[in-house]
């Protein structure tokens, strides 16, 4: 998958297929429209999701919306983050946290980052 510069939007029909696809941790956001906390993190994932792109994927489901991936995955208050590695579900998060508190949290799951090394140039 080529790395995102915003968090994707997931739904029923895509969530698993993607979940399973993809190359890096997916850090996804259970949120709704009306959730104040949900809004607050709404840039700091942003901003994640572009610094952090070639490391971790973030996306988000509307709980509203699809409420069957809710309840799937019991999600009983919102902002919930789960990180999801290899398919699998590592890490639950839950509540509105700052960037650093956040990166820490999903940290032991990313992997390092993928810099070109220009020395090698012959």
């Amino acid at each position: 998958m080529p790395p995102e510069k915003h968090p994707t939007i997931l739904d029923e029909s895509t969530f698993d297929e993607f979940i399973k696809a993809a190359d890096r941790p997916v850090l996804v956001d259970f949120w709704a429209e009306w959730c104040g906390p949900c809004k607050a993190m709404e840039p700091i994932l942003s901003q994640i999701a572009a610094d952090e792109s070639d490391r971790l994927i973030v996306a988000k489901v509307d709980v509203d919306a699809y409420p069957d991936l809710a309840a799937r995955f019991g999600i009983m208050a919102i902002p919930t983050m789960i990180l999801f590695d290899s398919g699998k579900e590592v890490a639950r998060i839950r509540g509105a946290l700052p960037k650093a508190a956040l990166l820490d949290k999903v940290s032991a799951y990313l992997r390092p980052s993928s810099v070109a090394d220009s020395s090698t140039d012959s």
